[in-house]
């Protein structure tokens, strides 16, 4: 026998109860927990819904506060403009429909100029067409002190109350002395109203003012306005203290604070009974001297906010409250809502991973579509990441820069001033920007180049980004536009030195003239005569060449000519020089170009300087290439000359279009080809340009000069 099964036969469904009223405590238990946690929660959240939602109130209300102080401030310069006005004896009706106009809009209701010496009233209304002038029956007593020996001093009065609404009074004297004063009536409702009557903070809330004296100056009930707003309150709610908001105003708002809190009010926008709200205030300076401050309030119900909080977690409580039922009716359910939870969370982190991929991919394809030069370095100026626009550029594949130090690239000149500019940068742990220029390949470039710090985690900048633009043809304009105010400057005194030389010239070569005609041809002194003339003729042509540059902008808009057409006529004239000094020429000529502005027979004489000047720069030989094409940018016909003759140093190329400036030998040029063509060409609106480059030992790239002419296509 075995005593003891019968009793655990028994002790079964007492184990069983026990478990189930385990089960059901637990149940009890997390049910009373949660809603603890969900009431505790909704406090702790309210408290901080109200204080995120009083500082967007307080932002509401300084918003308010720079429009009053803004417009006050207005006023106040459009009073001192119009005492300035009056003061220099200005016809004060003029004067005062000048600033009626301006200040129509800011409530405004009367401008008024006292004349106690002459005993003369000039009232002006906003929405009257004229100036009344009356005689002068006493004047309005000052609200305020108001030195009037000074100038240029305005007072604002104290809000007054009358039978037409609030109203201030901004005064100013008229010079010193006292004998003429200016008052500005502005309608405080008409100021305030337009803006104040849309403010909303939340769904209804709503903005007040007080002055200091706690009268309500606005307040979207009206029957508010004018009144003490301690006792306004008390008599639309009696049974309501109104302890908090008193307290406000008095310790707070009338004396010049800012700050937030709560009340109890007892109205808001019709609706009536007992509701707190929350309420930013903060003053607003009307005046210096005297000192006046009125009070800003944006309020709003607490209901609003808080229901939203108080929705939002009950929801939460009940779904708590479901899922605890849900467990205790099954783990297999539980289960199945938490793989479903959880693969829902995995797709969340898949999509916001796809997301951040896809984020990086569009700055990474910024980054490399962008045609500028960017890079990263170290501190010794190794390469760590370069964009593809670099890349390609320097010829490099992906990846065969990284690690290269800077000479691998730049020039050693340019790569030192990048080193150093990397080492201010990690000292000084600023950006630095600076324009430097590049000979690459015998071709000058500029750059605009800007290192940026870049931090790790530990906020020390362990690698600098160069972000570096070129500029090169915004360096060209600068040039083109110094050159353009250059020769203004020098055909203005070209023209008069020309005129001034012209006359005695002319005396000279007459008399010469004269003399040679009464020498025998053979003798010494008919050959001296020749030589006096052969010079004075050749200052004549000299003086003739400034003059021509003078008036090369002269009926400069009435020619039209094909620029092919005008090279070509250009190229037969210098054919027999090429072929004779054994010098190649070659034409590549768009033949889409339409009709230029400008001249054929000043043109010719632009082309045939720039082509003899290309076949003087080449004595050893070489090849000229004329090409045409349409600049797509300006919208300019474009044509270049392109030599391998010898190049233009760098300290020559800025002085290259002045005049009397040349690199010739002497008595092979006068130095105004040049400065005569820039001339002809910017006075048909067009464009000089130069490039040089440099023959370079380290590649095949050849030397030679580029002057490039662009004209004006005729629309």
């Amino acid at each position: 026998m075995n005593p003891t099964k019968p009793s655990n036969k028994h002790q079964r469904p007492g184990t069983e109860k026990s478990i189930i009223i385990i089960m059901v405590l637990t149940v009890l238990i997390f049910v009373a927990a949660s809603a603890v946690m969900s009431q505790w929660s909704i406090r702790e959240m309210s408290k901080i819904v109200r204080k995120q939602f009083n500082e967007e109130q307080m932002v509401i209300a300084h918003n308010i506060k720079n429009f009053i102080e803004r417009e006050f401030s207005f006023l106040d310069k459009e009073i001192k403009i119009l005492s300035n006005e009056l003061e220099k004896n200005e016809d004060p009706d003029r004067a005062m429909k000048a600033t009626l106009a301006r200040v129509i809009e800011w409530g405004v209701s009367r401008i008024e100029f006292h004349d106690m010496a002459a005993g003369i009233v000039y009232s002006g209304h906003p929405f009257r067409k004229k100036i009344s002038c009356s005689p002068l029956e006493e004047t309005l007593p000052l609200p305020f002190d108001l030195d009037v020996e000074r100038k240029n001093q305005v007072r604002i009065s104290d809000p007054q109350i009358t039978s037409s609404g609030i109203f201030i009074i901004i005064a100013s004297p008229v010079g010193a002395g006292g004998s003429k004063m200016i008052y500005c009536h502005v309608n405080i409702s008409w100021f305030l109203a337009p803006y104040l009557k849309n403010i909303r903070s939340g769904r209804t809330g709503y903005a007040w003012i007080i002055d200091n004296t706690g009268r309500f100056l606005f307040h979207p009930d009206s029957s508010y306005i004018g009144k003490n707003a301690f006792l306004a309150r008390k008599e639309k709610s009696q049974n309501i203290s109104f302890v908090e908001i008193n307290k406000i105003q008095k310790d707070e708002m009338l004396t010049g604070r800012e700050g937030t809190g709560w009340y109890i009010s007892g109205w808001h926008r019709g609706l009536t009974g007992r509701m707190e709200k929350l309420i930013a205030y903060t003053p607003v300076a009307i005046s210096k001297t005297p000192t006046q401050k009125w009070s800003i309030a944006v309020v709003a119900p607490v209901s609003e906010i808080e229901a939203g909080v108080r929705d939002k977690y009950m929801h939460q409580f009940w779904v708590q409250l479901a899922a605890i039922f849900i467990i205790i009716a099954g783990a297999s359910v539980i289960m199945f809502f938490e793989v479903r939870w959880s693969r829902h969370m995995e797709d969340e982190v898949n999509r916001q991973t796809r997301e951040l991929i896809k984020s990086e991919a569009k700055y990474r394809s910024l980054v490399e579509s962008a045609e500028d030069f960017i890079f990263t370095v170290d501190s010794k100026g190794r390469f760590l990441s370069m964009n593809s626009f670099t890349l390609k550029f320097f010829k490099y594949s992906a990846g065969d820069h990284i690690g290269k130090k800077l000479p691998s690239i730049f020039p050693k000149k340019m790569s030192k001033r990048l080193q150093q500019l990397i080492r201010t940068v990690f000292e000084t742990q600023k950006s630095i920007r600076q324009e430097s220029g590049l000979d690459l390949d015998g071709k000058q470039i500029y750059l605009d180049a800007n290192m940026v710090p870049i931090w790790n985690e530990k906020g020390d900048v362990n690698s600098v980004l160069c972000i570096a633009r070129d500029i090169t043809e915004d360096k060209k304009l600068e040039r083109h536009l110094i050159h353009t105010e250059k020769l203004a400057s020098l055909g203005t005194l070209a023209a008069g030195v020309a005129h001034e030389i012209n006359n005695p010239l002319g005396v000279i070569l007459g008399f010469s003239d004269l003399m040679l005609r009464k020498k025998d041809k053979s003798s010494q002194d008919y050959e001296d005569l020749k030589i006096i003339e052969r010079q004075g003729l050749h200052c004549k042509e000299i003086v003739e060449n400034l003059l021509g540059f003078v008036r090369t902008g002269e009926d400069n808009g009435h020619h039209h000519t094909d620029l092919n057409l005008c090279l070509e006529a250009a190229i037969k004239i210098v054919k027999h020089r090429f072929k004779k000094e054994g010098l190649s020429l070659s034409r590549e000529f768009s033949d889409t170009l339409g009709l230029i502005k400008g001249d054929s027979r000043k043109l010719q004489q632009v082309f045939l300087n720039l082509i003899n000047n290309a076949a003087d720069a080449m004595p050893q030989g070489g090849k000229l290439i004329i090409r045409t094409f349409m600049d797509t940018h300006l919208h300019m016909a474009a044509v270049q000359f392109q030599d391998e003759g010898i190049a233009i140093e760098d300290k020559d190329i800025d002085h290259i279009f002045e005049p009397f400036f040349t690199t010739k030998p002497d008595g092979r040029g006068t130095g105004l080809g040049l400065f005569v063509s820039y001339g002809i060409i910017t006075g048909f609106g067009g464009i000089m340009e130069c490039e040089t480059r440099k023959q370079s030992s380290s590649n095949t790239a050849s030397g030679g000069t580029i002057f490039t002419v662009k004209l004006m296509v005729v629309s």
